[in-house]
């Protein structure tokens, strides 16, 4: 890369962040804000290069001395422009008339460095020493971009640790819920159960009341009945003060049972009630990790190339002969032509825009499963003694 195109690689970017910045509203702060951060590294970074490569070489030969004053007055003039846009506030219905006003300095700026700065360089150096410019103006270039690189993998690293931190703390919070719902569970099922086991003692405490509460409205009926069978009912009041006063009784009664189940009946006519029991099947639901997915955005690298036509311009000398030997104009006198060549040369600018966008969701959905699984239940075995019919009817 020669001189010439470095010195013009820097304009370039300037004029395109010119222009984006002119296509935005006064609406667009934040865009104005980063466009505007980007302009102003921009023209600091190509005056920088001029002012530490360049002028202290132009300074030490005589015939390009004057121009450096010029110049670095140039350069601050140019800076403070930009230094007064800014402090100002992006949206200010002014910013985009002293927008204009930097672009027209800088413009002139870039055209003293093309028609003047360059080619007084170019007669006044060697090539040595336009070489030795070069090459200290690229490795600040690279250095640049180095550091521009290094600040970009810097940030990429903080955001993806940010990410990562929150990722972990929304695992660990989600974690904590299916914990905490767990204990919910956990707890509900223990109330049910204590709650069952309270139901069934309670049944079981019924059951004797109920079975002493038959066999003396038993009592009375045979009673009436050997009376000469009047009639005797029994009122509820009467029954529950039978029942509180037969409670102890039947308490003792009922651990007997328990202690000699085989017991023999007798002709009383008592009952004894033998409870059957059966498990029912309760089928519930809890929610279970199933794995994280996690979306990663990463930066790849791919090569592309461009096919550009460049045009070039080069002076050609010939010599010919006059169609015609009349003087027509002023001859014997020194005249001096000077033509500039001129070359295109390829210029890079990369812009970003949205290629595809990943949408990450989670979709529900329900499905009916079957649970199979077994219960149990008491069931009950009647074991009586046959009696014929005759036997039947003698005792009758």
């Amino acid at each position: 890369m020669n001189l010439r195109t470095l010195m013009q690689s820097g304009p370039a970017k300037a004029n395109e962040l010119f222009a984006k910045l002119s296509d935005t509203s006064d609406g667009a702060v934040k865009t104005r804000e980063k466009l505007f951060a980007e302009l102003k590294a921009a023209l600091e970074f190509h005056t920088s290069l001029e002012e530490q490569h360049l002028f202290p070489v132009l300074r030490r030969n005589q015939e390009t001395k004057d121009l450096v004053a010029d110049a670095i007055r140039d350069n601050k003039e140019l800076r403070a422009k930009v230094e007064e846009l800014d402090g100002m506030a992006k949206n200010d219905a002014a910013f985009s008339d002293r927008l204009s006003e930097l672009q027209k300095v800088f413009r002139q700026h870039a055209r003293d460095d093309r028609k003047e700065l360059l080619p007084a360089v170019q007669r006044a150096l060697s090539d040595e020493q336009v070489q030795g410019v070069t090459d200290k103006m690229e490795a600040g270039i690279a250095e640049a971009e180095r550091v521009k690189q290094d600040e970009a993998d810097e940030r990429r690293a903080k955001a993806r640790q940010e990410r990562e931190q929150a990722e972990a703390l929304a695992h660990q919070a989600e974690l904590r819920e299916q914990e905490a719902a767990k204990a919910e569970r956990e707890q509900a099922a223990t109330e049910k159960r204590m709650r069952a086991q309270a139901r069934q003692v309670t049944e079981a405490a019924l059951l004797p009341m109920a079975a002493t509460a038959k066999v003396v409205q038993d009592a009375a009926r045979q009673t009436a009945a050997a009376l000469g069978g009047e009639a005797v009912r029994t009122s509820p009041p009467a029954l529950a003060l039978t029942s509180m006063l037969m409670w102890p009784w039947l308490g003792g009664m009922q651990t007997a049972q328990r202690n000699a189940p085989t017991k023999a009946r007798g002709a009383s006519g008592a009952e004894e009630v033998v409870a059957l029991g059966e498990e029912v099947l309760e089928v519930g639901k809890r929610t279970e990790n199933r794995g994280t997915a996690r979306i990663r955005r990463f930066v790849v690298e791919t090569p592309v190339e461009r096919e550009i036509t460049l045009l070039s311009e080069r002076v050609v000398v010939e010599r010919r002969r006059p169609v015609t030997d009349k003087v027509s104009g002023e001859i014997l006198t020194e005249v001096t032509v000077e033509i500039v060549e001129t070359e295109e040369v390829p210029t890079v600018v990369k812009s970003l825009r949205v290629r595809e966008e990943i949408v990450v969701r989670t979709e529900r959905t329900q499905r009916v499963e079957t649970v199979k699984e077994t219960v149990r239940r008491d069931e009950v075995e009647i074991q009586q003694p046959s009696r014929s019919r005759k036997a039947l009817a003698a005792s009758r």
